[in-house]
């Protein structure tokens, strides 16, 4: 399994976890050994000081196996926390490299169950491998050997139930495996419900659906519940199995010893080295059926966390291609560009072509599921697309290397999104290295300067989740100003001035002319693409119009209807009339 690859780094921890497991193990098996001598050489024959020799011996036994016990444990939990941090660890960064046609497949709420639950099983499976689950094999193994040392004829009763046994485990592991791997699969399914509920909670409390959401949690929390007690239930048949069979067993040796005894084929302080021993491996089945949960629960979650850690990179997220050396220009070519998403069949793009000059605005206007987003992911390779070319200064972008390619693009996505911290760290995601100067100038330039610095602690105030303190407006013009401080060679505005007052959005839109950047621009708002070089229209991933304000206005009866539903008729005659 891939995930356990990661112990190699800590394979003389684990040798010396082992060491002292086997070294605690020695002494515990040893001392019904000495038990049997004290009771046949000692006890019998009256002998005290032979009482009194052996008796401290298994009291500094005892205190060696102590120790042995801590360190043990101290190394097991070394190796395990270790192991936990540098798989979680590498499954992040998997995840960075995934491509947005991957997350298609994996849903966020199994990918967050994967990197914590699932790692959480692992890392308890390995402490219990060097503690527990490697101890009860070898306790039953060792009592095995040593009963047979001392009289095998009163311990041939284990050859009849062991075999007997480990075959019931091997069949319940199995079982387990299937049960725990759906226990795992309705966790994924909660954490997806209390995801999307504590996202939406102004909405749903907006519409008053406190009752069905709770409704609907309270369903998939009951089928977790019902999976897990399935689950567990099963795995508790384990132990009572175990326990009629090994108590059956020493009903047997005290019976047969009983009779041998009599006979003076054997003697006492065997039967009670024999008994101890059957105790010690009974005492070990007890905690197999704690063991098997443990095991098929991490096996279940190994299989999920090997899901991730196979998926071959996707082509774009290898960084491979042509490295850039120079800024862009910033010169765009769709050539027949044509697309769908991943198992869709549906087109959401159909041979699109345009070009967009160095430093030309192009404003794409369009009904809501025309493909205007779709078509901005294509540009940084969020997406690859399905037919056609896309060129940027005529290199097709499938050549690029995709991590520099991405360097030079400002991306403001229809949903701005911050992240928890402060304003001047989430500017700063827009380029690390930026002066403080170049940060005030970005956002002066995004017209959020002076909200900035109305709040307490001016570019240091702390941002909630999401930016849930922040009004719609101040989130846009926080995420213009993240893109714009890189001073990208081509920025993509998705709907991004919708929550802004005609008066900010035009003294947005006019700074932006200052950077010297290709600029592409989704918006539903005439005020906003009249002032572009070019004007594209897109309906049901069509590209069914193109050219200037002035010209679609005089040519396409759609983009009239747009500006008519926006300024009406009068206005319209006027502009008619100017004209």
């Amino acid at each position: 399994m891939n995930s356990f690859k990661f112990l190699k780094p800590y394979r003389i921890a684990i040798s010396t976890a082992v060491f002292f497991l086997l070294l605690e193990l020695i002494v515990e098996l040893f001392q019904p050994y000495i038990l049997s001598n004290i009771i046949n050489n000692g006890i019998v024959n009256k002998d005290m000081a032979y009482v009194t020799k052996w008796g401290i011996v298994m009291i500094v036994l005892a205190i060696v196996a102590f120790f042995a016990g801590v360190l043990n444990t101290f190394y097991a939990t070394h190796v395990s926390q270790s192991y936990s941090f540098i798989l979680r660890k590498t499954l992040f960064e998997k995840v960075q490299t995934f491509s947005f046609t991957t997350f298609n497949f994996l849903p966020t709420s199994s990918i967050i169950t994967r990197l914590t639950n699932d790692v959480s099983q692992l890392q308890g499976a390995v402490f219990m491998s060097l503690r527990v689950i490697l101890r009860a094999p070898l306790i039953v193994t060792g009592s095995v050997v040593m009963a047979l040392i001392i009289n095998w004829k009163l311990s041939f009763i284990l050859f009849l139930i062991l075999p007997f046994l480990f075959l019931f485990l091997n069949w319940m592991v199995k079982k387990g495996r299937g049960l725990f791997k759906n226990v795992q699969e309705n966790v994924d399914s909660v954490n997806s419900v209390l995801r999307e509920n504590l996202v939406g909670m102004k909405l749903i409390k907006a519409f008053v659906r406190d009752d069905y959401e709770n409704s609907r949690f309270q369903k998939i929390n009951a089928n977790l519940k019902q999976k897990t007690s399935i689950a567990l239930r099963t795995m508790e048949i384990t132990m009572p199995v175990m326990l009629l069979f090994m108590n059956a067993s020493i009903l047997v040796v005290l019976w047969f010893g009983n009779s041998k005894v009599n006979s003076n084929e054997s003697n006492i302080g065997d039967i009670v080295a024999i008994v101890n021993y059957i105790s010690r491996i009974t005492a070990s089945f007890s905690v197999f059926s704690f063991i098997i949960s443990a095991f098929s629960r991490a096996r279940a979650s190994s299989e999920r966390i090997d899901e991730i850690l196979t998926i071959e990179e996707d082509f774009i997220e290898k960084n491979e291609g042509n490295h850039l050396k120079n800024r862009l220009d910033g010169k765009i070519q769709f050539h027949d560009v044509s697309f769908n998403y991943p198992n869709s069949p549906k087109e959401v793009l159909h041979n699109i072509s345009f070009v967009a000059y160095p430093e030309q605005t192009i404003a794409i206007l369009g009904s809501t599921g025309s493909g205007k987003t779709s078509l901005f992911q294509l540009i940084p390779r969020l997406y690859d697309v399905s037919s056609g070319t896309i060129l940027i200064d005529d290199q097709d972008i499938r050549k690029i290397n995709s991590k520099q390619l991405r360097g030079q693009i400002g991306y403001v996505p229809q949903e701005a999104l911050l992240f928890t911290g402060s304003i001047k760290e989430n500017l700063l995601m827009g380029r690390e290295n930026a002066s403080d100067e170049d940060v005030y100038s970005a956002a002066k330039h995004a017209q959020i300067h002076d909200t900035i610095l109305s709040f307490p602690n001016g570019y240091e105030s702390k941002i909630g989740q999401k930016g849930v303190n922040l009004s719609g407006g101040q989130k846009q013009r926080l995420a213009i100003a993240r893109a714009i401080l890189r001073k990208p060679s081509i920025l993509l505005l998705d709907d991004s001035t919708s929550a802004l007052d005609l008066k900010t959005e035009a003294s947005l839109i006019e700074a932006l002319k200052g950077y010297e950047c290709t600029t592409l621009i989704i918006t539903q708002k005439i005020s906003t693409a009249k002032n572009a070089d070019k004007i594209l229209i897109v309906d049901e991933g069509l590209l069914v119009e193109e050219g200037t304000h002035e010209s679609l206005l005089q040519n396409s009866k759609l983009y009239r209807a747009i500006y008519y539903s926006q300024y009406g008729t009068e206005e319209i005659h006027n502009v008619k009339g100017a004209n």
